[in-house]
């Protein structure tokens, strides 16, 4: 009851003191990531009446959750909420603006925006059902029995999981490349970037197919090049550690650990090492440094903290399921990490380092140093009027109606990890820059008119997976957590569908507010 009394105080709500209430606003948003606080806060800062729900207990999606050194292509592209929030990150570290964060230290200034803006966050809130009237949602009940009544909905999850109960069309997976006149998407005829560079033989028995694969390889062929499929680039957690003795706290491995699950990463490193080629751990992981003596580790490599392949049912599995998931993930990462550190396999050089390294005991202290959020690089999207595609990224088609910016590369992680040739290797990985930062569309937030009228989609948005893999990043869900607010707030005053908004007034509204939607430079 404290910790309840407590999160009252600074504005924000248990789910589980929560009796079958029914909360109205103006704006309900769904889903506590980087997209949602922003939204809930320039709702609020608009002068709307605004709830925003969380089903977990830690505001900031990824950007508080070990996602610290911030991906963007261009900063120039970001303005608004999202530009104030890094620098309010700044003016902690004592400078303008800070781009690499502590995650405790950004979700504490998430959480104070929030206060400051009067929005109530209700926490431990688990979607189970929507109600639509006449094409517009009416209510969003949760399973404790806490209904959400409001005039318009943003749907702020990395998930997608509004948009989904609302019945409006979303796709999981690759596209084929055909389907938007794309050639980026589907299966990867090649995939020379985060690949195996030596040859690894795939079979428990070297050499004998009948002997079965080894543990983390998929049995099956690469398929048709630039076909579509239902395969979601892999997830991970992005850790914060230290060599800081006095906070440093010991990686435990898994339940059940055996070293023979990670037969593959042996025979990688021991085909390194013959071919003479570097074994070090940071080309197995990618140690970024952050502030007081933290990182942000990422994914490196042909065989890192990605989770290759072990994804595909994530975006619309129910909770039960995507917590099983979630701890798969956790587990696979645990058991990579006390491999490295204790394996007789891996050079002892690599051993040595891995062992300096912990979890961090000042972050993420509810879930003992272990990141509270996973990395849902890509789950459902939306289906509207427009899809954002390669062209758009290439400059090929520009939109007439922006709503923000995005620059980074177009990004994917690898899908698949399967056998050609006798050898292991990995597929799916794409790294391609665009030629600019370009303009998102509105329509690409608000799904078709006859599906739903009073729904805003800012993180899983109408893209296809080539280009939602240049969007996907924080600062830019940030950006478009902003508009669609600002959507949101004058669909009530204009009293229409988000979809006839009026472009003009809105961009009059997104100019004052700092967003940009042009890019004027090289």
């Amino acid at each position: 009851m404290n910790l309840c009394r407590t999160l009252v105080s600074i504005g924000l709500v248990c789910g589980a003191c929560l009796h079958a209430e029914v909360i109205d606003s103006d704006i309900c948003v769904f889903g506590g990531t980087s997209a949602g606080v922003v939204a809930a806060v320039q709702s609020a800062r608009i002068g709307k009446k605004v709830v925003l729900t969380e089903f977990g207990r830690h505001v900031g999606g990824m950007t508080s959750g070990g996602l610290s050194q911030t991906d963007i292509g261009n900063k120039g592209a970001i303005g608004g909420v999202a530009r104030e929030f890094y620098q309010r990150m700044g003016k902690h570290y004592g400078t303008n603006e800070v781009w690499k964060l502590e995650p405790s230290v950004a979700e504490s200034v998430f959480k104070q925006m929030l206060s400051e803006s009067g929005v109530l966050v209700y926490f431990d809130q688990r979607l189970t059902s929507v109600k639509k009237k006449k094409g517009r949602i009416t209510e969003i009940k949760m399973d404790g029995g806490t209904v959400f009544r409001a005039t318009e909905f943003i749907d702020a999850s990395y998930e997608g999981d509004l948009m989904a109960k609302a019945s409006v069309s979303y796709t999981v997976g690759r596209e084929a490349n055909s389907t938007y006149h794309e050639t980026l998407n589907g299966v990867r005829e090649k995939t020379p970037k985060h690949q195996f560079t030596v040859n690894v033989d795939p079979y428990i028995k070297a050499g004998d197919v009948k002997s079965g694969l080894v543990p983390f390889i998929q049995d099956e062929s690469l398929g048709t090049p630039g076909a579509a499929d239902r395969c979601v680039q892999a997830y991970n957690f992005r850790l914060c550690l230290t060599q800081n003795a006095t906070n440093k706290l010991p990686i435990q491995p898994p339940p059940e650990y055996r070293e023979s699950d990670y037969e593959l990463l042996a025979r990688y490193i021991e085909a390194l090492v013959a071919a003479g080629k570097p074994a070090k751990l940071g080309n197995l992981m990618h140690i970024q440094p952050m502030p007081n003596g933290k990182t942000d580790i990422n994914n490196n490599g042909a065989f890192s903290t990605d989770f290759i392949g072990r994804n595909y049912d994530y975006p619309e599995a129910s909770y039960r399921r995507r917590f099983g998931i979630w701890k798969a993930h956790e587990n696979y990462t645990r058991g990579f990490l006390h491999f490295l550190a204790t394996s007789s396999r891996v050079p002892e050089s690599i051993r040595t380092e891995m062992q300096s390294w912990g979890l961090c005991r000042d972050e993420f202290k509810d879930t003992g140093g272990w990141p509270h959020q996973l990395y849902i690089r890509e789950a459902r999207r939306l289906i509207s009027d427009v899809v954002m595609t390669e062209n758009h990224c290439r400059g090929k088609e520009v939109v007439n109606d922006p709503i923000g910016l995005a620059a980074y590369q177009m990004d994917s992680h690898n899908c698949r990890r399967i056998v050609r040739n006798g050898h292991v290797e990995n597929e799916g990985d794409v790294q391609v820059p665009p030629m600019k930062p370009y303009p998102i569309s509105f329509r690409a937030l608000v799904p078709k008119q006859k599906e739903c009228e009073n729904l805003i989609v800012p993180v899983c948005l109408s893209a296809s997976h080539i280009a939602y893999g240049s969007i996907r990043m924080e600062p830019v869900f940030m950006v478009l957590g902003q508009s669609a607010a600002t959507i949101a707030s004058a669909a009530i005053d204009q009293n229409v569908s988000v979809q006839r908004v009026d472009y003009s007034k809105l961009r009059g509204r997104l100019v004052k507010d700092g967003q940009v939607l042009e890019w004027k430079g090289n």
